[in-house]
């Protein structure tokens, strides 16, 4: 159901929001970590399968971050449009995304097929989980114009204030993906390849669905006019916004490979261990970068409805509600870290389950702080005040990639580790300096 987020209490109307987000993340995450702990229970060499698709992560991350930030520049101008109530204007831009994603996504789908071998050479991955890494990142890549348009269609429905259609469609594809793991790597044995088509599978349906359920919904809003299949109008105004989240998104992959790349100059106990904290880390960022996305959606349209106080009342309201969700991460990684890590390998050895329990503990106390920086990069991005929410972005990234070289000679790979509470810290103190310098009101 479209909703319209200029209207009623902030408090409530973005917990009602972002609730469904919330679940969406859940689910999806569920899935992520499945695909970790059944590969590592059941492949046939747990602890190397767990390290093939643990390398091939930051390479896939590369293509998502190209489809999340097509994914945010049309969000933010469906989003004003549909706040300011320019519904030709809006349908415009859905139709101009769509046609943009599909020339888009069908050239990376060829590209990361072609160059999978030389991208996994590239960041040094070792000789014994080099194959199974490289056939992982085909499948993947072969069916990622799926997973491309999944995440743009849900993109529009989240700037039209519908988060609970993504829900429905990523409760059914998570489920799916899950059960497929089980089967053809637990049952037909394909092991990494295996995780790899279930993914490819589900997310072909579920792409599908999407689209039509859209088509439909769009139809449902009446508009005066037609609007337009393609505008090159429509597409510089949703390019200013994309290009830079694309380039941001692009750079924090661009850097996780790096950091990969430092990881994987250890053993592979050592990339293990990374992996499965990585995934549990990554759980709980992403649900932090949910409430950021919830408020983004929540800025464009206030925005456009001209409403500056609403947006400061959104800020706070979002604030509590990222220390509320970061308790539990706190708690769990912290305290429960072996117990989480061993989640992921069936037979773990010593330096692989001290590894990822040194992560999560090292990063843990600091998901309050990171989840500051997301909720006001979220406020930024929203805004249209792009250059800022980049520089707070990529100063976090590569203050946290330098000192992950830099510590790690010294404190081997607990150097890499410390970079990220650092990074983290920095990063929060500049954007929440952005937002009093008043940067977010220029679009105003």
């Amino acid at each position: 159901m479209i909703k319209d987020l200029t209207q009623g209490k902030p408090d409530k109307i973005l917990w009602q929001f972002t609730l469904p987000m919330f679940v969406s993340v859940i689910f999806q995450q569920l899935y992520n970590i499945a695909d970790s702990v059944i590969v590592g229970n059941f492949a046939g060499n747990g602890e190397n399968a767990l390290a093939a698709v643990g390398v091939s992560y930051p390479i896939t991350m590369i293509f998502m971050a190209i489809a999340m930030g097509c994914n945010v520049g049309c969000a933010v101008v469906i989003s004003q449009l549909f706040g300011a109530r320019q519904y030709r204007e809006m349908k415009t831009a859905v139709y101009t995304t769509l046609l943009t994603s599909l020339a888009l996504s069908l050239l990376l789908t060829v590209l990361g097929t072609l160059f999978s071998h030389a991208m996994l050479t590239m960041i040094h991955t070792p000789y014994n989980i080099f194959q199974d890494a490289d056939t992982y990142l085909k499948i993947y890549t072969g069916g990622f114009v799926f997973l491309f348009f999944y995440n743009v269609v849900t993109g529009i429905f989240t700037s039209l204030g519908d988060s609970r259609t993504p829900l429905y469609f990523l409760i059914g594809s998570s489920l799916g993906n899950i059960l497929l793991d089980g089967v053809f790597v637990a049952v037909c044995h394909w092991d990494v390849a295996g995780v790899a088509w279930a993914t490819f599978l589900c997310q072909g349906l579920a792409c599908m669905l999407a689209l039509f359920t859209l088509w439909k919904r769009l139809k449902s809003v009446e508009c005066e006019g037609t609007p337009e299949i393609f505008s090159a109008h429509m597409l510089q105004r949703i390019t200013a916004f994309a290009v830079p989240s694309i380039l941001q998104q692009s750079f924090v992959s661009v850097g996780n490979i790096f950091i990969q790349s430092l990881v994987n100059s250890f053993d592979s106990s050592v990339i293990a261990g990374y992996s499965a904290a990585i995934k549990i880390n990554t759980f709980a960022v992403t649900c932090f970068g949910t409430l950021g996305n919830a408020l983004s959606s929540f800025t464009a349209q206030n925005i456009g409805a001209g409403n500056q106080e609403r947006v400061r009342q959104g800020l706070r309201a979002v604030l509590r509600m990222g220390f509320l969700v970061g308790i539990p991460f706190f708690l769990s990684c912290f305290f429960k870290g072996p117990c989480l890590i061993r989640l992921f390998i069936k037979e773990e050895t010593a330096v692989a389950l001290e590894t990822g329990v040194q992560f999560l503990r090292i990063v843990a106390p600091f998901y309050f702080v990171v989840s500051m920086k997301l909720v006001t990069d979220g406020l930024l991005r929203g805004s249209g005040a792009m250059s800022w929410f980049m520089i707070s972005t990529f100063s976090d990234l590569i203050l946290r990639v330098l000192l992950g070289y830099i510590l790690a000679v010294p404190f081997g790979s607990t150097g890499i580790w410390m970079s990220w509470p650092i990074g983290w810290t920095i990063g929060t103190i500049m954007a929440l300096a952005f937002y009093v310098k008043g940067v977010w009101k220029i679009k105003l």
